[in-house]
């Protein structure tokens, strides 16, 4: 079994259900500790190679996913990998694109669509989830 995250470090998501998730800025250097065994990049163009598994998202900053259906898909496997593996989402500064696949995880676990930016806020960063579409994508989120 992996060892999970600290779940005091910066940026671990700890969902209703247990589940471990690390968000992050791809501008800030790799925090120390384990590195993931996962890792979702939410970019608008494709991220360096790195030595774990990884999945990039076409997600432009500031806006919505290029394909919502394969960002549903993506969302559901990090969140069924987080169960027993670390788990990393991650974008430029670690707060729009990044927040808002935190709280749609959130729903996946059990959080209400409505609530989610609001748990996600409380729990990862005040500032999570930058923009109304943004905000909206999670509501809509199934």
């Amino acid at each position: 079994m992996i060892t999970p995250w600290d779940p005091e470090a910066d940026g671990v998501l700890r969902l209703p259900s247990g589940r471990l998730v690390r968000g992050r800025g791809l501008r800030r250097p790799l925090p120390a500790g384990p590195e993931p065994s996962f890792a979702l990049y939410l970019l608008g163009h494709e991220p360096p190679a790195v030595a774990w598994e990884a999945r990039w998202l076409r997600w432009p900053d500031f806006w919505l996913p290029s394909d919502r259906t394969a960002t549903a898909d993506a969302l559901r496997e990090a969140w069924a990998r987080a169960e027993s593996e670390r788990v990393e989402v991650a974008c430029g500064g670690g707060m729009g694109r990044t927040g808002t696949a935190l709280a749609c995880l959130a729903v996946l676990d059990g959080v209400p669509s409505g609530e989610a930016v609001g748990y996600v806020r409380a729990h990862y960063a005040r500032r999570a989830v930058e923009t109304p579409w943004q905000r909206g994508f999670v509501r809509r989120f199934r």
